[in-house]
Order: structure tokens, then sequence, then C-alpha cells
């Protein structure tokens, strides 16, 4: 477990096997999952509601091909720190809808361990050429504000 604050964390993910495992290697991690959401719509209302400091948002959810317009609405609008995770990264729009990285379907607990450590130092912990395709940082991304880690 990390010494690091944890982060309050959502999960965006209509496929619930696939969610309830990030949410137990999320905990792992020593991190705090306050929702699962598999629609746009649970997912924004819950991103109202509670505030996470971080969103795993699928691109294809319940409702259809909305994990987009998820994104660019937490990034946006409830000032969450956002994370792709799926399978078909080609519909993610160029200007990366607001949020920081990708990790690629199937994931990997490596590829988790990056991304959070990513947002929560702003950077990577491993050199290039040491990490996995598992996850891609968006070079754009925001980096004037990080997870609200009080």
């Amino acid at each position: 477990m990390s010494s690091e604050k944890p982060l309050r964390i959502l999960v965006v993910e209509d496929e619930i096997l696939i969610a309830l495992e990030l949410e137990s290697l999320l905990q792992d991690l020593g991190h705090d999952v306050v929702a699962i959401a598999a629609s746009s719509g649970d997912a924004l209302a819950r991103g109202r509601e509670l505030k996470p400091d971080l969103a795993f948002v699928d691109i294809h959810l319940s409702d259809g091909p909305t994990g987009v317009d998820v994104a660019r609405r937490l990034a946006g609008e409830l000032q969450v720190t956002v994370l792709f995770m799926t399978a078909n990264t080609k519909r993610i729009p160029e200007d990366f809808a607001g949020a920081w990285g990708v990790i690629a379907k199937p994931y990997t607990e490596r590829g988790v361990r990056e991304a959070l450590g990513y947002v929560t130092a702003g950077q990577l912990r491993e050199p290039d050429e040491a990490r996995t395709v598992t996850f891609v940082p968006f070079g754009a991304a925001p980096r004037e504000r990080s997870p609200q880690v009080s």
C-alpha cells in the first residue's frame, strides 16, 4: 500500500466484472473507489454528488459511446482528473476530451500503477523505455491542476 493519501476514484465502466476487478485492484493499491457508474447519466450524477479526485472512464457505456462526453464534462465542469480505460483508442478525440491518458484494455496491474503514479506525481515514475504500452499519457493533458490529495 502506498504512503500517499488515497485518491477518491470514480469507475465509469458498464462491464460489471471489469468494474469490480478494477475496484478491487484500486483498493489493494490503497485508494478509495467512491462509486461505479455504467451509464453517462449515472457517471455525471455520481461525479457531481461525490466529487472524486480521479475517474477511470470507458468510451463505450451502457447507453452507447458516451464516455468521451462524460470525460469532457467531468474534466471541464467538475475539475475531475480523467483517464480513459478502453480497447477502442481510435474513438479518443484529438483534444483528448480533457483526459490525462489512456489505459488500454485488457489492462494490467502495472499499467494501472503507472497511470496512478502519473496523475499523483505529474509524471511517470519509471523511465520511458521501461514503461509498458498499457498506459499511454497524453502530452497535451493539463498539468496545472493535480488530483486533490488533501
